[in-house]
C-alpha cells in the first residue's frame, strides 16, 4: 500500500498490513505431568503493521510493529515447536516487546518492534544498521550455521523470522564474490555475536566460509551448495568451541569442541506440474546421545539457553528430514513432510496443504501425527514421541 510518493517516482513511503489467525488443536499424550489435559485449543493472532520507504537508489528503511495474543485452553501445552516460541529473542539491546495483557496462563497479549532498519547502497557494496531479519545457511529445514533465532523444524509459519539488533557491513570483492561483517549485539558482550563471512560463487557452485563468535562460543564453518545434473545438493559444517564441557563429549576427543552439519538435497520429477522431493539429514553435537535424560538435562540453564536460543534444534543428535511437495494448481499446494530421529525411531509425519483463494489471502491447513515412544512420568523418551497429535489451521491475509 502507498502512503506516498514523489512526481519522480524515486522516493516513497509504503504501507503492508498482515493478519493471521492460527487454531493448534492437539491430543496430548498420556502422560499427566507434562499435559495436564489430553485434548488442548491454542489459538493464535497476529497484526503485523510493516512501514518501509526508499530514497532514490541509496536508502531504504524498514520499520515493523506487531501485535500479537494468545489465548490457551485449560492445560495447554507450549504447542511443541509448531507455533513460535514466546522466550526473549536473543541479540537485542532491548526487547522493546511490551506485554498488554497477560490473564494467568490462558490469555496473553503482547506487541513489538520486529523490524527497525536503514540500509545503505553503495556501488562497493552495502550498510544495514538496526533490527533485522538474518538467515544464514542453505538448510531448508535444518541449519549447522544458522545462528541468529532459527525456526523449530516443525514450525509451519516461516514467514517473519525475528529481528536481532544488528549492524551489516557487505563489500564487494567482485562480481562473484563478497566479505561481510556481522555484528549482533546483546545486553552483554557474552550475549552477543560478531561474525565475518566470505561468499562466492562460480558456475553453478556457491560456497561461503563463516568464522567469530555467537555468544560465548568461537565459530567456523563452511557452507557449499551447487546444481548436480537436475538436482540441487546443500552441505554445511560448522565446528563450535564452547566454555562448558558437552557432558557427552565433543570432536577430537575435546569435550568443549563440538561439531554440526546439514547435508541435503532437492529433486523436482517430471510428474504432472512438478513433484518435489527434498531431504536432509542433521547432526548436532550439541544434542544429546540419549534422548531419555533430557528432562533432567533441561534443569540445566546452559543447556536450557542452548535450546531456546536455537543452538540445537534437536534434542537428540541425529535427525532425518523427507519432504514432498506438489502443485496441484496455481492456487493450491500440497506437502508431506517427515522429520525421523534415528537415534530412537520416533518420527513425525506431517501433510499439508496451502490454499490461496485470492490474491491477498490463503489458508493453510496441517496434521501432526508422532510416533515413537511417548513420555511418562515426566520424563521425554525419544526425539518425537511426545509430539501431540494435532491439527493446525491458518488464515492469512495481507493489504
Amino acid at each position: 500500500m502507498d502512503l506516498w510518493s514523489n512526481a519522480e517516482g524515486d522516493k516513497a513511503v509504503g504501507l503492508d498490513v498482515a493478519g493471521k489467525w492460527s487454531s493448534l488443536l492437539s491430543h496430548n499424550t498420556d502422560d499427566p505431568t507434562l499435559f495436564a489435559k489430553r485434548d488442548s485449543i491454542t489459538e493464535f493472532f497476529r497484526l503485523r503493521l510493516g512501514f518501509n520507504g526508499y530514497y532514490e537508489d541509496w536508502l531504504n528503511w524498514e520499520l515493523a510493529y506487531e501485535q500479537r495474543a494468545r489465548w490457551l485452553s485449560q492445560g495447554a501445552g507450549t504447542g511443541g515447536g509448531v507455533l513460535p516460541c514466546e522466550a526473549d529473542a536473543p541479540f537485542r539491546i532491548r526487547q522493546l516487546d511490551w506485554q498488554a495483557i497477560n490473564d494467568g496462563e490462558r490469555f496473553i497479549w503482547r506487541h513489538e518492534i520486529d523490524r527497525a532498519l536503514v540500509s545503505f547502497h553503495r556501488q562497493w557494496g552495502e550498510v544495514t544498521l538496526g533490527r533485522q531479519a538474518i538467515g544464514l545457511g542453505r538448510g531448508r529445514l535444518f541449519s549447522a550455521v544458522d545462528i541468529f533465532s532459527p525456526f523449530s523444524p516443525l514450525e509451519i509459519d516461516r514467514e517473519w523470522r525475528q529481528g536481532v539488533d544488528a549492524a551489516r557491513v557487505e563489500y564487494q570483492l567482485s562480481d562473484t564474490s563478497s566479505a561481510e561483517v556481522i555484528a549482533a549485539i546483546g545486553e552483554t558482550w557474552e550475549k552477543s555475536a560478531l561474525i565475518a563471512r566470505l561468499r562466492g560463487y562460480f558456475d553453478e557452485i556457491d560456497a561461503e566460509f563463516i568464522f567469530g563468535k555467537r555468544a560465548e562460543d568461537l565459530m567456523v564453518a563452511g557452507v557449499v551448495s551447487a546444481a548436480v545434473m537436475e538436482a540441487e545438493v546443500h552441505c554445511e559444517l560448522a565446528l563450535y568451541n564452547t566454555p562448558e564441557a558437552q557432558t557427552d563429549g565433543g570432536i577430537f576427543n575435546n569435550d568443549h569442541e563440538v561439531a554440526k552439519a546439514v547435508f541435503g538435497g532437492s529433486y523436482t520429477f517430471d510428474v504432472g506440474n512438478g513433484l518435489t522431493f527434498l531431504t536432509e539429514y542433521h547432526y548436532s553435537g550439541f544434542g544429546l546421545k540419549d534422548v531419555g535424560r533430557v528432562t533432567d538435562k533441561l534443569d540445566e540453564p546452559t543447556f536450557a539457553e542452548r535450546i531456546i536460543r536455537g543452538d540445537t534444534q534437536t534434542l537428540g543428535r541425529e535427525a532425518l528430514a523427507y519432504q514432498l511437495s506438489y502443485p496441484f494448481s496455481i492456487s493450491l499446494n500440497g506437502a508431506f513432510l517427515v522429520l525421523h530421529s534415528p537415534q530412537d525411531g520416533s518420527a513425525v509425519l506431517s501433510p499439508s496443504l496451502i490454499w490461496d483463494f485470492s490474491k491477498s489471502a490463503s489458508l493453510l491447513g496441517s496434521i501432526f501425527i508422532p510416533c515413537g515412544d511417548q513420555p511418562s512420568g515426566g520424563k521425554i523418551k525419544s526425539e518425537y514421541g511426545s509430539t501431540p497429535l494435532s491439527f493446525f489451521l491458518q488464515l492469512r491475509m495481507y493489504y
